[in-house]
């Protein structure tokens, strides 16, 4: 469990780094929003605040890397975050609207809903690590 909650702490400091390279992001990557033009990979719609909202999540992962109980509640909770944020998504991607502050199109949005699903059955369905007694 600790493992995987690791791997995906990883993933998202790369992504949220990867927010802040020319060549990987392209357009003007303004600070929040719907201004923000900026593409991931050319599909992604990023900003400032959402690089930096990766690289927390990331680091929150590292964190809760150090044991099992607080990697199963990273991918749980984290799972549900990205499934309230698909939510908010489905009502703000693609508009010109102060509500799609983060911001969000389409693929974004459908990337956050297999998050959401993908970390939260890592959370509930990855086995437990077990304990052995002491000295066996």
């Amino acid at each position: 469990m600790q493992k995987v909650a690791l791997v995906v702490g990883i993933v998202f400091l790369l992504v949220g780094i990867a927010g802040f390279v020319p060549g990987l992001t392209s357009g003007d990557l303004g600070g929040a929003g719907h201004h923000s033009m900026a593409m991931l990979l050319g599909i992604f719609q990023v900003s400032v605040l959402h690089n930096i909202v990766h690289l927390l999540f990331g680091v929150v992962g590292l964190l809760a890397a150090n044991r099992a109980t607080g990697s199963r509640m990273y991918l749980v909770i984290g799972g549900v975050v990205y499934f309230v944020l698909w939510v908010y998504g489905l009502i703000t991607a693609g508009t010109v609207s102060g509500a799609n502050f983060v911001p969000l199109n389409w693929a974004d949005n459908w990337l956050h809903l297999v998050l959401a699903i993908g970390m939260v059955a890592l959370g509930v369905v990855f086995p437990r690590e077990r304990r052995r007694p002491v000295g066996a």
